[in-house]
């Protein structure tokens, strides 16, 4: 019989950043493969919701199967957030990072040989970024051809910034913290809600990772370099702000609820071993002679 400790990584980092790696695949896969099947089929397998709805349950997904191992961040905003709170040491940050970028970019590989036939077919061949039968949306995010560059700047930041401000209370013991098991279902319909309010202006990435990986492989996949030039080369902002949304929510987090929080309380058994103490300071012991002996002091 196989002895699965030779498996075991000994690195912990290492074994995060696997973590992250698959947790990130298996987010990205679930999303963009409903992103072709709706694209493809002119939205006869599905329309925009389907899309917000994959991403969800692939958040939900991921983080069952990776919370265990590193917390499941599967977002560079999440974990450089994390960092800046203590909660993740900065040493973890890049590697977290590039595994996220990495997973998904190979989730990116996956969906197109999957959906390989259905891309060639609806765009004819020509892989493109523009027009009516463009395809590189169902990779990476792209801005409505109306919106500026300040505005969905600003879509990004604030989407970023309402995701870290509502998952950093899910744990908060001091408030209403969520059931540990139920966390995954609970940050999904988070992300469903943002996804279904904040995604009409710029695709709602909120995740640099989610953007910058699947559009590195439509980079390398044929779809060349306007990838990251189109738009004024507005690949940069799906990647920086989700970054500053996710830092300033999570201060909007600190400031009006963390620190406004009412201290905790003693353990309860603690309470009661210092009223016990208490209670025996001035007992005194009687000896068999019948002589009175106090006790010493606790």
């Amino acid at each position: 019989m196989l002895n699965v400790r030779i498996l075991r990584c000994r690195s912990a980092l290492i074994r995060e950043c696997m973590a992250e790696f698959l947790g990130t695949f298996i987010l990205l896969l679930f999303g963009c493969s409903a992103a072709a099947q709706v694209k493809t089929s002119n939205e006869k397998n599905g329309q925009f919701l389907s899309v917000n709805m994959a991403f969800s349950v692939g958040v939900m997904s991921a983080m069952y199967l990776t919370k265990g191992i590193s917390g499941a961040h599967l977002n560079p905003a999440v974990s450089l957030s994390f960092c800046i709170l203590g909660k993740v040491k900065w040493g973890r940050l890049l590697p977290y990072s590039f595994f996220q970028v990495l997973g998904a970019y190979m989730a990116s590989v996956m969906v197109y040989l999957v959906y390989y036939d259905a891309i060639i077919e609806y765009s004819g061949g020509e892989l493109t970024v523009y027009g009516q039968n463009e395809t590189a949306s169902i990779f990476a995010t792209y801005p409505k051809e109306f919106v500026s560059v300040g505005r969905s700047f600003l879509d990004q930041v604030v989407g970023t910034g309402l995701l870290l401000l509502c998952i950093l209370c899910l744990d908060e013991r001091r408030n209403t913290p969520a059931p540990p098991d139920l966390i995954p279902p609970i940050v999904a319909v988070i992300v469903l809600g943002i996804s279904m309010s904040l995604s009409a202006n710029c695709g709602g990435a909120i995740n640099p990772a989610r953007d910058l990986g699947p559009r590195l492989f439509t980079l390398t996949a044929g779809w060349g370099t306007e990838v990251f030039t189109c738009y004024n080369y507005w690949f940069w902002v799906p990647i920086v702000a989700p970054l500053l949304g996710g830092v300033l929510g999570s201060f909007i987090y600190l400031i009006f609820i963390h620190w406004q929080l009412p201290d905790a309380e003693p353990p309860e058994n603690l309470l009661t071993f210092s009223s016990i103490c208490d209670k025996t300071k001035h007992v005194n012991i009687v000896t068999e002679k019948g002589d009175e002996v106090k006790t010493a002091q606790f």
